[in-house]
């Protein structure tokens, strides 16, 4: 099976430090659903794998997450492309919570659903948090420059092996050559 992990904010949908608390506020980034689609086009069953810690904090409720998420499908669709889970975190930081990135428990998850290996698994974030839960579980990190991603590259730190690319789009145009 050929699965790709996406984080959301940062990699599909602009991030804010306010967190992402409605639809209305969940706005993609240029190139970003059509990559989803010429990854589903190729093939590839797309997982995003997101910290929702907004939840925990009480920003936004359930319903809120469920209308974000709805509002991400639709617009993937639209693009022909199909994202074919959502698994996400609303824990804080701190908690010691062994699903919440960096830690591995939410791919680990996606490796169960799918009963697929994570070994080489490309899993694409904008933080050091997506990075480094990808190698815990021997996936193959791969670092976005859109939200956070120019901030963590000057940070330093990626875990061996990273690739870089500017964008989704550029990450989707590798893997489906």
């Amino acid at each position: 099976m050929k699965l790709v992990i996406l984080d959301r904010d940062g990699v599909i949908n602009h991030d804010s430090d306010e967190y992402i608390k409605s639809p209305e506020e969940w706005r993609p980034i240029a190139g970003s659903l059509e990559a989803i689609a010429l990854l589903t086009q190729a093939g590839w069953h797309v997982v995003v794998a997101t910290n929702q810690s907004g939840v925990g904090r009480g920003l936004y409720d359930m319903g809120a997450l469920n209308a974000i998420n709805a509002k991400m499908h639709k617009a993937v669709n639209q693009a022909g492309g199909r994202i074919d889970a959502v698994f996400y975190c609303p824990d804080l930081p701190g908690t010691g919570s062994p699903s919440r990135k960096p830690r591995p428990g939410m791919l680990l998850a996606i490796g169960e659903r799918f009963n697929t290996p994570l070994e080489r698994v490309p899993s694409i974030g904008d933080k050091l948090s997506d990075l480094e839960a990808a190698g815990a579980v021997g996936a193959r990190p791969i670092l976005v420059l859109t939200g956070k991603g120019e901030l963590t590259r000057a940070h330093g730190g990626l875990p061996p092996g990273t690739q870089i690319h500017p964008h989704l789009r550029s990450v989707a145009e590798a893997l489906v050559q």
